[in-house]
């Protein structure tokens, strides 16, 4: 009679416990679907520090400064007049495309510094250069406002290099004497200089 008594009874717990379930959700699971359903509050996390630095293009023959701002681009004429002959003081409309590349470089390897070894030539610098034996091409994107001679201080010129070439725009040349990186917009190629 006991058995029976205690078999009634747990019986008649698990009833119980059914019932609940029947119910709908308990407390706790209220809670916890409202909390999902939720729309998060917290503030969005900003952007790191070194992200908002500001970038300084230095001109090695100039030693002119062009502070560059990572949320604002320069104007064009500002681009232009930074990276114009320093022989002749001439400018030209530069290809956009190569101070993207400067800029993406910089940002990659969190450098703040990019030393800008030559951008525009002009063409009778060029030609100049070609007569005292430099390594110049007659070819050359320079004069035409579409390479860039450029490195970031402290870095290794290779690894630059291995980042310029995996952008696939262009032409990229490897000095390693000089310790400088060409990138141009002409026809993907590359070579290596002195």
């Amino acid at each position: 009679m006991v058995r029976l008594i205690a078999l009634l009874s747990l019986l008649a717990g698990g009833a119980a416990l059914a019932d609940e379930s029947e119910a709908g959700p308990s407390k706790k699971e209220k809670l916890l679907a409202d909390k999902q359903a939720r729309p998060a509050v917290h503030r969005e996390e900003e952007p790191p520090a070194e992200a908002q630095r500001p970038i300084s293009l230095v001109n090695v023959w100039t030693r002119e400064v062009l502070p560059v701002d990572p949320a604002h681009r320069p104007q064009e004429a500002e681009i232009d007049r930074f990276l114009r002959c320093h022989f002749t003081n001439q400018a030209t409309a530069m290809d956009p495309r190569l101070f993207d590349v400067a800029m993406k470089a910089a940002a990659k390897f969190k450098s703040v510094v990019v030393e800008v070894v030559s951008g525009f030539r002009s063409p009778k610098y060029n030609l100049m250069l070609r007569k005292k034996g430099h390594a110049v091409a007659r070819e050359s994107q320079h004069p035409l406002g579409h390479a860039l001679d450029f490195r970031l201080p402290g870095l290794a010129t290779k690894r630059l290099l291995s980042f310029v070439r995996s952008l696939h725009q262009g032409g990229v040349g490897y000095y390693p004497h000089s310790e400088f990186v060409h990138a141009d917009v002409g026809p993907v190629r590359f070579w290596r200089g002195w």
